[in-house]
């Protein structure tokens, strides 16, 4: 393999490419004229201009013409020769602009702007050609299936209700994203999803921007111990049993406090550095909550929520991808949601970018009355996975210990309607029907012991020793 690409290399690339058109269409993805000697550098730009206008390859003649340089074609090139050609060029364009990469990476360090340099380099390094031909949708539908069923990960998410809607619940690599007005239990479902998972025996990190880890992880010991919150401290030593009994067959879990205006870089930093100092390696992960975040790639006013959301939601969703994780998070509605019961895209806090890139999006509907009646309900404002959008879903919630649970379906459906006048006026002539004394008119209720007893007797007796 060469180890320097000097002019001569260059060239040959450029011959090769001339003498067989479709070398250049496998390579199109890379190939960029800034990355060839100035020399020769006006004939990769009349090629790639000449390509992209008229869909051809240029002839040796108007590339002379046009540039005045000579570009003789290679005659009898051969399969093996194509194949030298890909592995070469792909080296030389990964090279080339991995250098222009750290050149133009010294200038931002210069001037001390660091969050683009990684991006920079891990562009130039992930370089390469289209050797991925995608899935043969006939070859093999059944191992097809199996292996989307393996690879992709899909874990419940520890409520019946919300599995079912989503065709198995969640999956790996993908965003989820809880919505719901302050105070309304954003926290609250990303804590007990992180108590479900982990009760499953998943390894995952909990993530917070707001609360400080002391709190969550009280919060997370009412909720593992079915503990009230105001008994967590009277009750200690019962506490700690039960979470010592639990972690036994529980998967791990950590509770990090990170700044608000963080960025998803100092999340995956994170996440690797968990994983070589403990050896684990995480299979979720909660972050609480997305619209705290900055964007790592561009410089963006915390006011521009629209584009702020857009990159911070982008880098979350590849983070999640690229660590293979189940992964949650959650995001503000805006104030025109405050009354509405039926939630839309434009109730969410800084518009539908963030809705666009979400796989599914959950709105949180609560109110007072229906936490202290121990209800939460969820509305699907978007999902990939299933036809459930629109649809609610009811879900049981403890007051005492937080914890969030499914509603057993005939008992979420049932419907109770209240009685009416007439149905309470039956019920009451049922119980205490009431009689005519043939001798004087005088109602009173029949008893066990008709007329004789009861208020309306000793009535009738007082009248009678006033007569």
């Amino acid at each position: 393999m060469a180890k320097e690409y000097n002019i001569e290399m260059q060239t040959l690339f450029l011959r090769m490419m001339v003498t067989d058109a479709e070398l250049y269409t496998r390579v199109t993805n890379i190939m960029n004229p800034e990355n060839f000697d100035r020399r020769i550098k006006p004939v990769a730009e009349f090629m790639v201009e000449h390509c992209s206008k008229y869909a051809t390859m240029p002839e040796p003649t108007q590339i002379k013409a046009s540039t005045g340089i000579d570009i003789d074609p290679i005659p009898e090139l051969e399969s093996g020769h194509h194949d030298w050609f890909l592995e070469e060029f792909e080296t030389f364009t990964r090279r080339q602009e991995l250098e222009r990469a750290i050149l133009k990476s010294a200038d931002l360090l210069e001037k001390g702007d660091f969050d683009p340099v990684e991006k920079l380099i891990k562009d130039a390094v992930q370089i390469s050609l289209q050797r991925d031909m995608g899935t043969d949708y006939f070859a093999d539908p059944r191992a097809r299936l199996i292996a989307l069923k393996s690879n992709n990960g899909q874990n419940s998410t520890g409520w019946p209700n919300v599995d079912k809607k989503l065709y198995g619940g969640f999956n790996r690599g993908e965003l989820q994203i809880f919505a719901g007005g302050s105070g309304s239990g954003k926290s609250l479902f990303l804590q007990n999803l992180a108590v479900n998972w982990s009760q499953a025996g998943l390894n995952g990190a909990y993530i917070t921007l707001e609360l400080n880890e002391g709190l969550c992880s009280m919060r997370i010991d009412s909720m593992m111990t079915d503990i009230s919150t105001r008994d967590i401290f009277k009750d200690i030593d019962n506490v700690e049993l039960k979470v010592k009994i639990m972690a036994k067959k529980a998967g791990n879990l950590r509770i990090k406090y990170m700044p608000a205006q963080s960025t998803v870089n100092d999340i995956r930093a994170y996440c690797k550095e968990l994983q070589i100092q403990t050896g684990v390696r995480l299979d979720f992960l909660c972050v609480d909550y997305l619209d705290l975040l900055m964007p790592v790639s561009v410089k963006v006013s915390p006011s521009d929520l629209f584009v702020k959301d857009k990159f911070v939601s982008e880098e979350l969703r590849n983070l999640a991808k690229e660590l293979n994780l189940l992964f949650v998070t959650a995001s503000q509605l805006n104030r025109s949601a405050v009354d509405e019961i039926e939630f839309d895209h434009s109730h969410i806090s800084g518009g539908i970018s963030k809705i666009n890139t979400a796989d599914n999006v959950f709105a949180i509907l609560t109110s007072r009355s229906m936490r202290e009646r121990g209800q939460y309900q969820l509305q699907l404002m978007k999902t990939r996975s299933s036809s459930g959008v629109g649809q609610k879903i009811e879900l049981a919630f403890n007051v005492e210990t937080l914890r969030i649970t499914d509603i057993d379906i005939d008992e979420e459906h049932t419907y109770n309607p209240l009685p009416s006048g007439n149905d309470i006026m039956s019920k009451l002539k049922a119980q205490h029907p009431l009689t005519v004394s043939s001798s004087n008119g005088i109602m009173s209720p029949a008893g066990p012991q008709g007329l004789n007893s009861g208020p309306g007797s000793r009535l009738q007796a007082m009248l009678k020793s006033l007569k």
